[in-house]
């Protein structure tokens, strides 16, 4: 492209030559600066004149501007609608766990007045109610806000509650599992708790727990967890093992030929804790099994009977041959 300047002072006609680059260079060049002073008028006279409310201007620029606020508001009231519904579908299942929540905690034994300490009061019923009815609308964002809150809050309280849920739960299992409800040997009962004929003397006397007859080296389980007492000799129980399991409950196991434990050892339920032998006051090998709460002896069949039924003699049964 050439463009001719001539000029009457000029004594030659000058040539300008454009290349289709440096054309298309000045054509971005003034677009740039078009959009420039777009601009500027837009903020210099538009906004000025919305401001100032000029008759013709300012109409158009408040159309243009409420048809940008009324699709950003369009925009938002679809978003906290949405936001809405997962609100109240999150309302719901909470709704469904605290239903679980007062169920379990009744199976676990938490007391009605422990939970009652967990919820806020409830508000007072009854008197005088009224004003205008006002329809609902969509829910604004101040109010999913406390929606959001309030669902925080229950939360919490339900995590406060299934803790408390876990630790009776827990404490339930830690009581079972000190309980001696598990039979510390395998076999029949040879002897069972209450009067009967002494195998020494003959005359009527308590026996205090339940015999296991059974081979001299039969392994003696704990029936629950505890910590060993003592493994002392007693001229009538022989060598004898006691575990304290807790509350004033304790366990003896009598007349063994071998302890496997030392006081102050942890034992679990179920772990081989001595042998059977026929130490001390004894007409032969086996199991002298004792449970005293308190100190004060208690029939062994009434806590092995959570494990099964044990067959026990009573007063008037035949006299056993050992103690």
């Amino acid at each position: 492209m050439q463009i001719l300047i001539t000029h009457g002072t000029l004594a030659k006609t000058r040539v300008l030559s454009f290349n289709r680059l440096q054309l298309a260079a000045a054509l971005v060049f003034l677009m740039v600066v078009l959009m420039g002073l777009s601009g500027t008028i837009y903020h210099a006279v538009f906004l000025k004149a919305a401001r100032e409310g000029w008759p013709v201007v300012s109409q158009v620029v408040r159309l243009v501007v409420r048809d940008e606020f009324a699709q950003r508001d369009r925009f938002m009231r679809e978003n906290l609608d949405a936001m809405a519904q997962k609100v109240g579908e999150m309302q719901a299942k909470l709704v469904r766990l605290e239903a679980m929540g007062e169920r379990v905690s009744g199976l676990a034994g938490v007391k009605p007045e422990e939970l009652r300490q967990m919820v806020e009061p409830a508000p007072v019923k009854g008197g005088g109610q009224g004003g205008p009815f006002v329809p609902a609308k969509s829910s604004s964002m101040q109010q999913l806000n406390d929606l959001v809150s309030s669902l925080d809050a229950s939360a919490e309280q339900s995590s406060d509650l299934f803790t408390l849920v876990e630790s009776r739960l827990f404490e339930r299992r830690l009581s079972s599992l000190m309980v001696p409800n598990s039979r510390p040997l395998n076999g029949p009962i040879g002897s069972g708790f209450g009067f009967r004929s002494d195998p020494f003397t003959g005359r009527a006397a308590l026996h205090t727990g339940l015999d296991f007859p059974a081979d001299s080296g039969t392994a003696i389980m704990a029936a629950a967890g505890g910590v060993v007492r003592s493994t002392d000799y007693h001229p009538a129980y022989g060598n004898l093992l006691e575990v304290d399991h807790g509350n004033g409950l304790v366990t003896r196991y009598a007349h063994t030929s071998k302890i496997l434990v030392k006081a102050g050892d942890l034992v679990k339920r179920g772990q081989v804790v001595a042998e059977v032998g026929t130490t001390g006051r004894s007409t032969g090998p086996h199991l002298h099994f004792e449970v005293m709460v308190e100190g004060v002896q208690q029939d062994p069949a009434k806590f092995l009977a959570g494990k099964g039924a044990v067959p026990t003699q009573q007063a008037d049964a035949t006299p056993a041959k050992s103690h």
